[in-house]
């Protein structure tokens, strides 16, 4: 074999490292093209996989207790603070992350394990999840109902995307786990050298029952053809992908639960009080061009569309615009630079494609929808975008409401009063996340109000917190992650209420001593 051939990506199936056939894919460097890795997942046997996580896996973990569990999340977590200066340099090489890019994604992941474990010791020795208060169901008193969330006995697996190999990974499985039910995750094979590394790191700690962890490096093959009426699907990524999963013979057959984080044309919206030159306007300023670059704009949650009063259009746009060209672009190795790489040419390409649909709609303000010359790197090897903020041309634009440019690329809209852009707003067709600037509280609360609906998160800024607020585009795990329509209509995270996936609601009716003794078993939800 020659020595300097590129690594292999082992999965880590059935509690053993294995090798699938040939190659699939290749891992590249998204500033030189050098190839980092391959993988491939060919002629591994899925089913015996998933058999081996219901048989040994499954019931390692239901046979402990929550608190009993969050020590285990815990001690991955200690495994990865342990082992996390390795992973700033493959997540540079691999996903072109400047520094701060690459604390995003690791320390996203290694925080909301240690939350999870935190929240799973507060339910001490209980075995189930209590939903809701016993409800009386006849004239005798002594009969009554409660509801119950109990574990499901399958598998859950995670199909995650490439922008957060780190984050996606462990944020499904801190909940999966301490829900007690066993995981595969199959991170994104461009970006899977993270994923990689750290499940190693995990697994050769030894901290988690057989079982409990799997990895699937390369292509997903018949896995979906092989799950059962227990298991869940967890997913992140496009929404044709989505429709895919959501439509395979087996899933439909079994109606095996699918969760699903999509496409989402995330929204900024400057109220009309905020002025130039107060904090409220300059936080809607930093945030909106912070969005745009970290990661080079490759987030789920990343702001897509701006929206400025009309009045205050020109001042928004100039603010935004002077501030964007002060990024400096380039290698992120380069301590001077504050934005790299998409991460692959494919990613590369679909982001200007996107950015050349808007912009036949729209006129540049920052950016053009070619790819930028850069001083040192070679254009016909690299996956750069530049910092592109455009802005609509009129009240008629649709492509800006349709497509997600997932790359470092944003629009301005005006509105001409509130309801105009409520209105704008919601044209999304379901979003992840809204951020509103402003500091008329009846505005804000009116906003919640109009545009809730359509979000699964939104952040309320207000002069008070205008450098307090966690940003716009970071999920943290005490809150829901997930939105409504083109966004997937999921749900993850959100405390102990992301433990409702991994779970079957179930309502016990009996009497009221039984009850009792359930109840005393179980912890709260809410």
């Amino acid at each position: 074999m020659n020595s300097s051939a590129p690594e292999q990506l082992e999965s880590y199936l059935a509690g053993r490292w294995q090798r699938g056939a040939g190659v699939e894919a290749e891992l590249t460097d998204p500033v030189s093209g050098a190839v980092l890795a391959t993988v491939s997942a060919k002629e591994l046997d899925f089913a015996a996989a998933l058999d081996f996580a219901r048989r040994e896996g499954g019931p390692a973990l239901r046979a402990v207790n929550f608190a009993e569990r969050a020590k285990l999340i815990g001690a991955v977590a200690d495994v990865l603070v342990a082992n996390r200066a390795r992973y700033e340099a493959i997540a540079v090489a691999n996903s072109g992350n400047t520094k701060t890019d690459a604390a995003i994604d690791i320390d996203g992941g290694i925080g909301t394990l240690k939350y999870y474990a935190r929240l799973g010791g507060t339910l001490a020795d209980k075995q189930f999840l209590l939903d809701d208060k016993p409800v009386r169901l006849a004239k005798a008193e002594n009969y009554q109902a409660i509801h119950l969330l109990a574990p499901r006995r399958g598998v859950a697996v995670h199909i995650n995307a490439f922008n957060f190999p780190s984050w996606g990974l462990w944020e499904k499985a801190a909940v999966s786990l301490l829900a007690g039910v066993p995981a595969i995750a199959k991170p994104a094979s461009a970006t899977a050298l993270l994923s990689h590394a750290m499940v190693r790191d995990v697994i050769a700690a030894n901290v988690l029952p057989a079982g409990a962890l799997g990895l699937l490096c390369g292509s997903i093959g018949d896995l979906l053809d092989h799950l059962g009426a227990d298991d869940v699907i967890a997913f992140t990524g496009s929404s044709d992908t989505a429709a895919r999963i959501r439509s395979r013979p087996n899933v439909l057959g079994h109606g095996v639960l699918v969760n699903v984080e999509a496409d989402s044309i995330n929204a900024a919206l400057l109220a009309p009080d905020a002025a130039p030159g107060t904090p409220t306007f300059d936080a809607f300023v930093k945030e909106v061009v912070r969005e745009m670059t970290v990661k080079a704009g490759q987030k789920c949650t990343a702001i897509r569309r701006v929206f400025v009063p009309a009045a205050r259009a020109d001042a928004a746009t100039e603010a935004l615009a002077a501030r964007l060209t002060r990024t400096t672009v380039g290698d992120p190795r380069r301590e001077d630079v504050r934005m790299g790489p998409v991460v692959t040419r494919a990613q590369q390409d679909a982001a200007l494609d996107g950015i050349g649909r808007i912009a036949a709609e729209a006129t540049f303000v920052c950016g053009t929808k070619d790819a930028p010359k850069l001083d040192g790197i070679d254009p016909a090897k690299s996956s750069f975008v530049a910092p592109t903020l455009m802005r609509a041309k009129d009240a008629s634009a649709r492509a800006v409401h349709e497509t997600e440019v997932f790359g470092p690329a944003a629009t301005i809209l005006t509105y001409q009063d509130e309801a105009d852009a409520f209105r704008q707003v919601a044209r999304g067709g379901g979003s992840l996340v809204a951020s509103v600037y402003g500091d008329d509280r009846d505005f804000l609360a009116r906003a919640v109000g109009e545009i809730g609906a359509f979000h699964g998160r939104l952040l309320m800024v207000e002069a008070s917190i205008a450098d307090a607020h966690t940003g716009h585009g970071i999920v943290m795990p005490q809150c829901h992650h997930g939105g409504p329509g083109r966004a997937g209509n999921g749900e993850e995270l959100g405390g102990l209420n992301g433990l409702r996936l991994y779970h079957q609601r179930v309502a016990v009716q009996g009497s009221v001593e039984l009850l009792a003794a359930l109840q005393a078993k179980a912890a709260a939800v809410h």
